[in-house]
């Protein structure tokens, strides 16, 4: 995109006055901001009108991706790259004397996504319109996203996360575009010339109105749209008569119960009330999502019977599961078409992601709070299980308990994951052991129905927004030696393999580290006053706070290295600066327990005068994608430590390859991947398998107390939870020494304590071999491509979606 410079610098200063009624002089870092992204914004929408038009006139198939959340990231800078004019920009703003990282700084973090299911979902789009690819994203715009975390006396405490309180200078409302969406009420049934119509009478509308944000590619003229859905009243939101009355919560009811929908993401499900709202959450999505799509198509096509030829509607996650039920509405109900009409079109279009095998994240319903919320749509979903049950007796006669394990409803719940294998064409994992899982045991019995329904697409991530944008530095030394192909090609990082054991290239990464550490370093200074040591190993885990991710097992390696240097201030030690950082829900007992017994470890440690400043521990409160930037290009080593067969994919660890951090995992999720890319040399792999995991949960074998009465390291550790070693009351984290103790440690924590210690041990001998640790960092980068969301999307693109690439011309 060609922009002339002094152009840009007279209209920006137009902007300026015409939005705040201010000189430069006179306005503040806000306004600016608002300005420029108000600016860049006029010049994007020019690009994005001759996308869309180009899309309706080419009539080639688009995917639609939903998604209950889009953890974007800050957008300036990312479109700044990809419209390719960023040096220009900070030229004219330098002569005008501002400082575009002040602006950077300033720009609020979107509050649309948690982690890593919301960050895959921001890096789709991206590769999306990188690719020139055309697809879309849906989802909801949240007014306080998931909260934001603060840290008081060690414990997390949730603040609404207030990031549109200033505006979204990069949405565009399209109140037009607004659709009505439909809870409660009942369902009237009438004989229409020998067909039935279903009626929905007395419900209670909402309002779904669109707010459109543009997704750039990169240095093309690809403009895609995210499309987040805000909940509004339809009918007037103030009940005057009830206010005049003197009922006041009555008079704004109506409002309130609306609103709700779109006003936090994953409200705290502990509550039947929020558990409720997060059913309506779910519906309002796909119902104003897909009202949407059938309407655009109908602009463009005539007959919605080819619609699989010409939409590709993707479900990540059970969350939108109800795309299902909810297309099959809209053809039947009101489109005019018979069942089996609208059953074909419906699993030919809609395709779905699993991204877990826990228990409670394949979500049910209990069927009474389902049938009155949604009452035609549980009709909908009964009639679906009903045919399916059907089709497996007449595959498994007289097999009930098979029927029952597999039915959409069955033991008074609607089960998601099951709706979604059964309405949709593919089901795909997110790696490889993940997806092999599914097949064997999460969802055996559907697999071996629909064998075909069945793929994996491992995760990847942006190299763009992680590389490119987090860490130009080495962006750009990677750039000098094997030129900026690797930009548009991110398979091309390979050939720094040639360059392993070059030490000038070596040492150029190496000064590139410490910067990064600095950086890092002086961030923790001025937030935390902390002083780190950035000669220390930078070991770091941030990620969602969940106890099958087992923080809890970094946090007692560190308590036991602890009491290792306390018996022995002279011991043989690499100094360790270990970094945390993640959310727990807000319900989540135990993970916020795990925060806590962190945050009271690093206090001891940081203020013992006897470490002597070896080890420092730092939990960084709020991990978001900004504070992510910071983090990955300082680290050293990633830790990657779920227990195997419960981690569907990770993307932090392609993140830290990227950036020439060394993995420390399990084999699970796409770190078994990551292993075979790199070889062994070139990660530190411990603990049990996926199947020795597996194996102990169906036959047992495995006694916690046996390591506890065994291991002295482990007894102590765990008697220092409960014991007043800690600073704190000595029930505290009687919680944590019960849940590995008298609950059997579901996780393994202890299991693979000794593992973890000896691979940790590995790390400080190699970290010492400078020219080693460099050659195994510079390994990590060079096959990090084969990660990229771009080689994933392509997958997706060919093996699923069957959507090709369009070229946006200049003269649409």
């Amino acid at each position: 995109m060609v922009i002339d410079k002094e152009n840009f610098k007279q209209a920006f200063l137009e902007k300026l006055e015409v939005l705040h009624g201010e000189s430069i002089e006179e306005t503040s870092d806000m306004g600016k901001y608002r300005a420029l992204g108000n600016l860049i914004r006029d010049q994007i929408i020019k690009q994005w009108i001759k996308t869309n038009k180009q899309y309706l006139e080419r009539k080639e198939k688009e995917v639609y991706y939903f998604s209950l959340e889009f953890l974007l990231g800050k957008q300036l800078d990312k479109n700044l790259i990809n419209m390719d004019i960023k040096p220009m920009v900070k030229e004219v703003l330098k002569e005008l004397e501002i400082d575009l990282d002040d602006l950077e700084n300033i720009e609020p973090e979107p509050g649309l996504g948690n982690g890593g299911l919301g960050r895959l979902a921001a890096c789709f789009l991206d590769s999306l319109a990188s690719l020139q690819l055309p697809g879309h994203g849906c989802g909801i715009r949240y007014k306080y996203g998931l909260f934001e975390q603060k840290v008081i006396d060690g414990y997390q405490v949730e603040l609404p996360d207030n990031w549109l309180k200033n505006g979204n200078v990069w949405e565009l409302k399209k109140p037009d575009k607004a659709v009505e969406v439909r809870f409660g009420g009942n369902i009237r049934v009438e004989d229409q010339n020998g067909k039935m119509i279903f009626i929905h009478e007395n419900y209670d509308p909402v309002l779904a109105v669109p707010y459109d944000m543009p997704v750039l590619g990169y240095k093309n003229n690809t403009v895609n749209t995210l499309r987040l859905w805000s909940a509004e009243p339809v009918k007037k939101a103030f009940d005057f008569s009830s206010f005049s009355r003197g009922e006041y919560a009555r008079a704004v009811e109506y409002r309130d119960f609306v609103e709700a929908i779109s006003q936090v993401l994953y409200p705290d499900d502990s509550y039947y009330e929020n558990k409720v709202l997060r059913l309506k959450q779910e519906y309002f999505l796909v119902s104003a999502g897909l009202q949407s799509i059938i309407r655009r198509y109908k602009k463009k096509y005539d007959s919605l019977y080819h619609l699989p030829d010409k939409v590709a509607i993707h479900v990540n996650d059970t969350h939108p599961a109800l795309a299902v039920p909810e297309l099959m509405r809209i053809l039947m109900d009101e489109e005019g078409m018979g069942w089996d009409e609208a059953w074909a079109i419906t699993i030919g279009t809609i395709s779905y992601t699993n991204h877990t095998i826990m228990s409670e994240a394949l979500e049910k319903w209990p069927i009474d709070t389902f049938k009155s919320l949604l009452p035609r749509i549980y009709m909908i979903i009964h009639e679906i299980n009903e045919r399916f049950c059907r089709e497996l007796w007449n595959k498994y006669p007289g097999d009930w308990n098979r029927i029952r394990d597999m039915a959409i409803i069955a033991d008074n719940y609607v089960k998601m994951a099951h709706l979604a294998v059964v309405g949709s064409y593919s089901v795909n994992g997110v790696a490889k052991i993940h997806t092999d899982i599914l097949k064997k045991e999460v969802m055996k019995n559907f697999y071996d129905v629909y064998p075909y329904k069945f793929n994996n697409k491992t995760n990847g991530i942006t190299h763009r927004r992680w590389l490119l944008k987090a860490n130009p530095r080495l962006a750009e030394l990677i750039s000098d030696t094997i030129g900026p192909g690797w930009i548009r090609r991110p398979q091309e990082l390979v050939h720094l393999l040639e360059y392993a054991d070059d030490t000038a290239f070596q040492d150029k990464m190496d000064e590139i580290k410490r910067q990064n550490k600095i950086t890092l370093a002086k961030y923790i200074k001025d937030m935390y006053d902390l002083n780190i040591d950035v000669h220390s190993i930078f070991d770091v885990q941030v990620k969602r706070i969940h106890a099958y991710k087992r923080q809890l097992l970094n946090v007692l390696h560190i308590m036991d290295l602890y009491n290792r240097l306390r018996e022995n201030p002279d011991m043989d030690l690499v100094s360790r600066t270990f970094i945390f950082g993640g959310k727990a829900a807000p319900a989540y007992h135990m993970a916020k327990s795990i925060i806590k017994l962190i945050n009271t470890v690093a206090a001891v440690i940081n203020n013992d005068k006897l470490v002597k400043d070896r080890i420092k521990v730092i939990f960084l409160e709020n991990y978001n994608v900004s504070l992510a930037e910071k983090i990955f290009p300082a680290s050293d080593v990633s830790e990657q430590i779920s227990t195997a067969s419960k981690e569907a994919s990770g993307t932090g660890n392609m993140k830290f390859m990227m950036n020439g951090a060394i993995t420390i995992g399990t084999l699970d999720g796409a770190n078994i991947e990551i292993r075979d890319a790199v070889q062994s040399d070139n990660i530190f792999i411990f603990g049990l398998t996926a199947d020795e995991v597996l194996n102990f949960y169906r036959y047992g074998g495995y006694n916690p107390w046996d390591i506890y009465h065994n291991d002295e390291r482990v007894k102590t550790i765990l008697n220092q939870l409960i014991n007043g070693f800690l600073p704190i009351e000595n029930d505290e984290f009687k919680n944590i020494f019960n849940f590995l103790l008298y609950n059997n440690d579901e996780f393994f924590v202890l299991k693979d304590f000794t593992p973890y210690v000896d691979v940790h041990n590995r790390i400080q001998d190699k970290y010492r071999n400078r020219r080693k640790w460099l050659n195994m960092s510079i390994h990590n980068i060079a096959h990090s491509g084969k990660f990229s969301s771009d080689c994933t999307i392509n997958e997706y693109a060919t093996g699923i979606w069957k959507i090709k690439p369009i070229a946006i011309s200049d003269n649409g």
